[in-house]
């Protein structure tokens, strides 16, 4: 994937889609991921802080319980 794919990807996820995929990818990415290091994870962070804000704290709640991981 381009950076430029990364971006659109980012923007177009929901909160809820771009949790999940920190979460999943985060745990089995490898050093240096480009979607947590650099430029895109710069991106990625600032983005999930929007979206996170733009959602509120019952969405951010109900986003991270839906996405828990089973045991």
């Amino acid at each position: 994937m381009t950076k430029d794919e990364m971006r659109i990807w980012i923007d177009n996820a929901s909160y809820e889609k771009l949790l999940g995929h920190w979460l999943g990818h985060w745990r089995s990415a490898s050093v240096g991921d480009p979607f947590f290091v650099g430029e895109i994870g710069d991106y990625y962070k600032k983005k999930m802080a929007e979206k996170r804000n733009e959602v509120g704290d019952a969405e951010h709640v109900r986003a991270s319980k839906s996405i828990r991981w089973e045991k």
